[in-house]
């Protein structure tokens, strides 16, 4: 099945996975795929036609999605119709009385499905991006859809033996026609296409489950950011915040109709940003306890029977396919392999990091007590008495720092900038190509030699009806097989300045740009022939590492240079606030590695467990707690940067026993970089080397081979603990 188009593209109208779902299309039970079928019929011959914009490939250059004449209404008939078509397709394919070829069978799936694959690819990401509770609605309805017609294909006993038939051939194939039958092949055993009729009908049903559970508990994280919001009547109570950041609490309370009130919503993580500046104690633990609390029951959406509920799921599916737990299925075609090696990875990081932590817990105590605080230190403190640790250790002041980084200079000057000098790339802006949303600006990307590699755009700015976080995805993808340029989008979740005043960004959001556009670059550089294994149609924990390697050129001396202007005057950043920026890199990164590090366990306990044991789970909270106590990372001041009831990657996403991916990334992403600082640094030469080895080739060529082609060697973990600054205790 094609993944780059059909199963990311379904993939992505269930939600919009920051790295491309590569198995996101889960399946679904007899009795769904029979009520699909008729349903498929009926509405596709009633509803579709050539008026539907999807009808046919969108005439806009590199086939870009048409807004002036998409609407609401053209999703679902295009999405039957869609899955209506490709069934008929696979079914032909299936059917073919000729012995089975490469090129009748697996080059033919690859072709299928392009109606689907472009539908899904707009609904999906305009879902996540500006979705409101109609696009929420046709989510829940379709998923079953999807589900019934993945399994449709997946368990297809006919197709599948033709896969087989060239699987057993596969001598007569080479490099990447050789990893596509491979990776076909693999792809439908893991389906179920090997288990007996009655295992793949248990097969269908948890899919079908597991569909619907995931499509809930994702639309419930929306419904909790309205439940867990923070309303403040009194605006003495927000002292800390600037004026500007006020402003923009009365406007939310305005659109939330509660006029001359201030509100505060939650974003998807247990840290809130806001605490790092709220004076006002009671009020930051208010604004904690809404985050980390939400879902368990503290409101009238409660996610804890669907964490469960997906936990025993996944462990079932996994040992109807002959799998131990679900993580040894899913990370069996990871780089880690295997659950043991990405925990192993993670525990023998703990010591070093708790250390750190523990030297961080001491350094802001002090300043509690210094300041008269009767308190120990708690987790809505932690980020309030850090800014305070860091501006006495390093006399900064990160609303300072801000003035410096205006948006749209850190965008052409800085994110621009930095690809021009690396890759000889360069963005010019399309006015002409429509877009779903106001703030959305579409730039045609030129290679080093002029010719155009294809569109991208940037979303910079949080919405109502967008989700939480960042992301990259796409509303086409690169194949030479197809003859398409990717058409790659880059979401993010700024907070937009009101009119006439510059929108300034903090240094995080400026280095997440930097990631973000590495993702984009991965999908915008793959120079394969095959959809299937086209950009970031990699495992998990190697689809993070070229996103990760492009965050560091953030404090590369030439690029500061050129995007670190005052936004006021123009004036060139002082070295001296310069310096402070880079040595505070690395603070409170004992802080910040131990939630991510936390959550990452909790996500492998999870799925690391048997079905047994996860259906003896009595409570959600106290399976966490337990977690967390097995691997050391109970620290209470520092709590799993996501707690289970709103863990969007593991429960909602496509990084189920896969969250310990962007650690595992990050150590092919710091080992990479400081090679290419002892060799040169931001040069055309190194940048056309990553191109070369890493970011054209997709899914082409063995991931590790990939990296050692560019390093020469395999990666070590000590750049890991230099980029983090864990090298050693942090107690002074």
């Amino acid at each position: 099945m094609r993944k780059s188009i059909i199963a990311v593209a379904i993939g992505a109208a269930l939600t919009v996975a920051a790295c491309g779902d590569k198995e996101a299309a889960q399946t679904a039970t007899e009795q769904a795929a029979e009520q699909t079928q008729q349903t498929t019929e009926q509405g596709a011959a009633a509803e579709f036609n050539q008026s539907n914009p999807f009808y046919a490939e969108s005439s806009l250059p590199f086939q870009a999605p048409d807004f002036t004449k998409i609407e609401f209404a053209h999703y679902e008939p295009a999405l039957l119709a869609g899955i209506e078509e490709h069934a008929k397709e696979i079914e032909a394919i299936a059917a073919n009385s000729e012995p089975a070829t490469f090129e009748n069978t697996i080059v033919a799936m690859e072709k299928s499905g392009q109606l689907l694959g472009r539908v899904a690819a707009v609904f999906g990401n305009v879902a996540g991006s500006a979705g409101n509770d109609e696009f929420r609605a046709l989510q829940v309805k379709m998923a079953p859809k999807f589900a019934a017609h993945s399994d449709n294909i997946n368990l297809n006993a006919d197709l599948f033996a033709r896969v087989k038939t060239v699987y057993e051939n596969r001598d007569q194939l080479e490099g990447e026609a050789l990893r596509l039958v491979e990776d076909t092949y693999k792809g439908f055993v893991r389906a179920g296409a090997e288990l007996s009729d009655d295992q793949q009908a248990r097969i269908r049903e948890i899919n079908s489950e597991m569909s619907s559970v995931t499509t809930e508990f994702r639309n419930n994280l929306m419904n909790l950011v309205d439940e867990n919001m923070v309303v403040v009547e009194d605006k003495a109570e927000l002292a800390g915040l600037t004026e500007s950041q006020i402003a923009r609490l009365a406007s939310t309370a305005e659109s939330k109709d509660m006029p001359g009130k201030y509100v505060i919503t939650v974003t998807n993580t247990t840290r809130q940003p806001i605490l790092s500046s709220l004076e006002n104690r009671e009020l930051r633990e208010k604004v904690w306890k809404a985050s980390a609390l939400r879902g368990s029951g503290n409101t009238a959406t409660d996610n804890r029977p669907l964490v469960k509920k997906l936990a025993e799921l996944r462990a079932e599916k996994a040992e109807l396919l002959g799998y131990e737990n679900w993580g040894a299925y899913v990370l069996e075609r990871s780089m880690a392999s295997a659950p043991e090696a990405a925990q192993s990875m993670l525990r023998d990081l703990v010591p070093a990091v708790v250390s750190n932590v523990k030297g961080e817990m001491v350094a802001i105590q002090d300043v509690i007590n210094a300041e008269g605080g009767e308190f120990e230190v708690e987790p809505w403190d932690w980020a309030f008495y850090a800014e305070k640790v860091r501006a006495e250790k390093y006399a900064m002041d990160s609303n300072e720092v801000k003035q410096y980084f205006e948006f749209n200079r850190v965008v052409e000057d800085g994110v621009f900038y930095a690809m021009n000098q690396l890759f000889g790339i360069s963005f010019e802006k399309r006015d002409d190509i429509p877009t779903y949303a106001d703030d959305i600006v579409v730039y045609e990307v030129k290679d080093v030699d002029g010719e155009s590699l294809g569109l991208f755009y940037g979303d910079w700015f949080t919405r109502d009806g967008k989700r939480g976080g960042a992301w990259m995805s796409s509303f086409v993808s690169q194949s030479h097989l197809m003859d398409t340029k990717p058409v790659i989008l880059n979401n993010m979740n700024i907070t937009k300045a009101a009119d006439g005043e510059p929108t300034l960004l903090s240094f995080d959001e400026v280095s997440t740009m930097f990631h973000e556009m590495g993702h984009a670059l991965h999908g915008m550089f793959s120079d394969v022939m095959y959809p299937s294994l086209a950009g970031t149609s990699v495992s998990r924990d190697y689809v993070e590492f070229p996103s990760t390697f492009q965050e560091d050129w953030t404090l590369n001396p030439k690029v500061l240079a050129n995007m670190a202007k005052h936004h006021e005057t123009g004036e060139q950043i002082p070295q001296e606030l310069l310096d402070k920026v880079m040595a505070a890199k690395n603070f409170n990164m004992g802080y910040d590695t131990l939630e991510y590090i936390a959550a990452a366990l909790l996500d492998l306990e999870y799925h690391t467990l048997t079905k047994e044991a996860a259906a003896s789970i009595e409570d959600v909270n106290q399976f966490e707690e337990g977690a967390l106590v097995r691997n050391g990372v109970d620290v209470d001041a520092v709590p799993p940067r996501y707690r289970s009831n709103f863990f969007a990657h593991v429960f909602a996403g496509g990084y189920s026993a896969g969250y310990y991916a962007y650690m595992w990334s990050e150590v092919l992403a710091a080992d990479a970089f400081k090679y290419v600082q002892e060799s040169g640094g931001l040069t055309l030469e190194n940048g056309q080397a990553f191109r070369d080895a890493i970011l054209s080739k997709g899914n082409s060529k063995d991931p590790m081979q990939q990296y050692i082609d560019f390093r020469g060697q395999k990666p070590t973990v000590d750049a890991l603990l230099e980029r983090r600054g864990l090298t050693a205790p942090k107690i002074d």
